[in-house]
């Protein structure tokens, strides 16, 4: 177990979470466009998974970010979600929650407790987003398949 700054914890990150993810989703990609957060995306980075210290609670706040410039999408994405919010509960547990944001951003999100950051905790860390992902990513292919039909 070995002692991480923010820093490095975060920018490490993405290698933990691309080994624990299964084949057929690694082809995630990562960006840190600030040093307090870094984000997951298939190819849209402004959705995207992401993992960011909340500054609200005590913890670190993990989840699928809709931060699209189009809020209609946005909003689309929120209430696809939780059309499935049952089953994603089920999933995941009661913590997680959907809902507006921002700018007309939207997300679906759950906080983390804190912890030490050390290399044991990125793991639990990466270990729980893999779980987000791979329970919503199936969800939100779903739905953005179903917005680029209308819009063909």
């Amino acid at each position: 177990m070995t002692a991480l700054s923010r820093n490095k914890f975060l920018e490490t990150l993405p290698d933990v979470v691309t080994l624990l993810l299964p084949p057929s989703l690694q082809g995630i990609q990562s960006r840190q466009p600030w040093r307090w957060l870094v984000q997951f995306h298939y190819g849209e980075p402004r959705l995207h998974y992401e993992v960011v210290k909340a500054s609200y609670r005590n913890g670190w706040e993990l989840g699928f970010h809709c931060e699209a410039g189009d809020k209609h999408l946005n909003r689309y994405l929120l209430d696809g979600f939780r059309r499935h919010l049952f089953e994603i509960k089920d999933t995941l547990g009661e913590q997680v929650e959907a809902e507006m944001w921002d700018r007309g951003w939207t997300k679906i999100y759950e906080v983390y407790p804190d912890a030490e950051l050390t290399t044991d905790y990125q793991q639990k860390i990466g270990h729980r987003l893999v779980e987000i992902i791979t329970c919503l990513h199936p969800i939100y292919v779903d739905l953005r398949s179903r917005v680029a039909e209308v819009y063909r």
